[in-house]
């Protein structure tokens, strides 16, 4: 019996009975437009007061709700108002603007059945009740018997009048159970006519490779600076030990870099995991380029004991600001590699930095000895992936390998090309 009371007249019943008393709302201009066009053509001046010609103008106004329907947010207002009145799940339904043919198809339809459900159930509404109020109190009130409201002339038997209090319990569950079934309805209708369709499938897998593209970006940037800064404070550490008592101002000036290593590192670090998590890093630092940040990773790399050697053969404000921040992550990840062979032994390893421009290219080389008696560090190869990734994304090539003397890094880039941006 509860369960039976629950389905008539719980929560989730009394809200898809407000989603149909809207829809009725909604169906009134519509209704009076068709009264305005049924009074005319049936030659009667009191439609409102004639049953049929309001079924009438009701017929004639749910094709024009039809063709209303197709304005762009009527999809995203109604699965809006189907998600918190009707308990129908978030991921069945779409929330935005239906721009293909069967999408408007399905809205209309939706739309229709809203406002036809919503006629229905809201003139009930406004109707039964006063009804099964008055047969609820007839036999008690005897002053409304003798009234002249129109009552059926069978209540003046004694057994009818009995019975109307009977009659008006069972419209009231008749009314309910009406707007409980075509809550229902709608709400089993609603994820086939407003849910997403094969285009809106496809729109979102897109936004969703868009979002794994920006991500997998991200965790490329997190990575190049993060190795880096590993590498570097861990080459500087070492240099530091080993001199900490014949060279204490070099050891200053490591630990000055090791300091200046981790605070800008915790910074980038911020940048990523903010836009990670939010999608959004408000205030956050730009990221680094070759033209305010290269002369920093050099001393950075310096501090550690390298002895480096750079040539900029190029202006690198002159630079795109994309091709001026890969340039930067790839000179990095390839001195991140040469810390790498260095092993952290701070044995004041020589790298030599060459940055030029030949035939429209950016020329990048990286290269250091190598004796193989360095055995690096174990792991590796992202870094280098991560370089072959944002080379091929800018239309550029890339050699990196180790000979028996030498571990050369060498990069191509167009310096315009189609996807120059900011």
């Amino acid at each position: 019996m509860s369960g039976f009371v629950r389905l008539l007249f719980g929560r989730r019943a009394r809200l898809r009975w407000v989603h149909l008393v809207l829809g009725g709302a909604l169906a009134t201009p519509y209704v009076l437009v068709g009264e305005a066009v049924i009074g005319p053509v049936s030659g009667s001046t009191n439609v409102f007061g004639s049953f049929p010609l309001q079924l009438a103008s009701f017929g004639v106004g749910l094709p024009l709700a039809a063709l209303t329907s197709l304005f762009p947010l009527t999809r995203p207002l109604e699965a809006a108002a189907v998600r918190w009145l009707c308990g129908v799940a978030e991921e069945r339904l779409a929330f935005g603007p239906a721009r293909t043919r069967g999408a408007r198809a399905r809205t209309a339809a939706w739309f229709t059945l809203h406002l036809g459900f919503g006629g229905i159930v809201a003139g009930m509404t406004l109707a039964v009740p006063p009804f099964a109020v008055v047969l609820i109190v007839l036999p008690l009130v005897a002053a409304l018997r003798d009234s002249r409201l129109g009552l059926p002339e069978v209540l003046d038997h004694t057994w009818a009048l009995a019975l109307a209090p009977v009659v008006g319990v069972l419209s009231l569950l008749a009314l309910a159970g009406c707007a409980a079934g075509s809550g229902a309805l709608l709400a089993r209708w609603a994820p086939a006519l407003l849910g997403p369709g094969p285009e809106d499938r496809l729109a979102a897998a897109e936004a969703r490779a868009a979002d794994l593209a920006v991500r997998n970006r991200l965790a490329r940037e997190l990575h190049d600076s993060v190795g880096h800064a590993l590498s570097a404070v861990t080459l500087q550490a070492s240099a530091a030990r080993r001199v900490l008592d014949s060279d204490p101002g070099f050891a200053r000036a490591a630990l000055a870099a090791i300091e200046d290593t981790a605070r800008r590192t915790v910074g980038e670090l911020d940048t990523v995991l903010g836009v990670l998590r939010d999608g959004d890093a408000p205030g956050t630092a730009p990221a680094p380029t070759l033209d305010a940040d290269l002369d920093g990773l050099l001393r950075r790399t310096r501090a550690g004991g390298l002895r480096v050697t750079a040539t900029v053969a190029v202006d690198p404000g002159a630079l795109p600001p994309v091709l001026s921040r890969e340039a930067y992550r790839i000179v990095q990840e390839g001195l991140s590699n040469v810390l790498k062979h260095a092993g952290g032994t701070g044995d004041g390893g020589a790298v030599s930095v060459r940055i030029g421009q030949a035939d429209g290219h950016l020329e990048i080389t990286v290269e250091n000895p190598v004796d193989g008696s360095s055995p690096g560090r174990p792991g590796g190869g992202h870094g280098l992936n991560g370089i072959a990734e944002r080379v091929r994304l800018l239309g550029g090539a890339v050699e990196a390998g180790a000979g028996p003397e030498i571990w050369r890094l060498c990069v191509r880039l167009p310096m315009r090309g189609p996807r120059d941006s900011t």
